[in-house]
């Protein structure tokens, strides 16, 4: 593998050090599908790492079906995480076939 080392991946970084990409600190991907998820479903956001309600939403809502088709961020100000994601837009397309009959 051309001497790469796999280690360095699954270490623990120390305490009070950022994590995550460019020093970023990120949810955990089961943390960040609960809140995308709510998000989604138009609930209120609260963090689920730290239990805050002080989640952001950039860009902010402005109508109930809102499809901006941009990059949604979430980020909780309380403890400093963030995710980002594309929200999908439900089209025809976009939704999965049915089953066709077997004969």
């Amino acid at each position: 593998m051309g001497g790469v080392s796999q280690s360095s991946c699954h270490q623990t970084p120390p305490e009070g050090q950022p994590v995550g990409r460019r020093g970023i600190k990120e949810y955990r991907a089961p943390e960040a599908l609960i809140l995308i998820a709510a998000d989604r479903d138009q609930k209120p956001l609260v963090c689920p790492s730290c239990g805050a309600a002080a989640v952001e939403r950039i860009p902010e809502r402005t109508l109930p079906d809102d499809a901006s088709g941009g990059r949604v961020t979430l980020h909780c100000t309380a403890c400093s995480r963030t995710a980002a994601y594309i929200p999908r837009t439900l089209s025809r397309a976009s939704l999965p076939e049915a089953p066709r009959p077997h004969h």
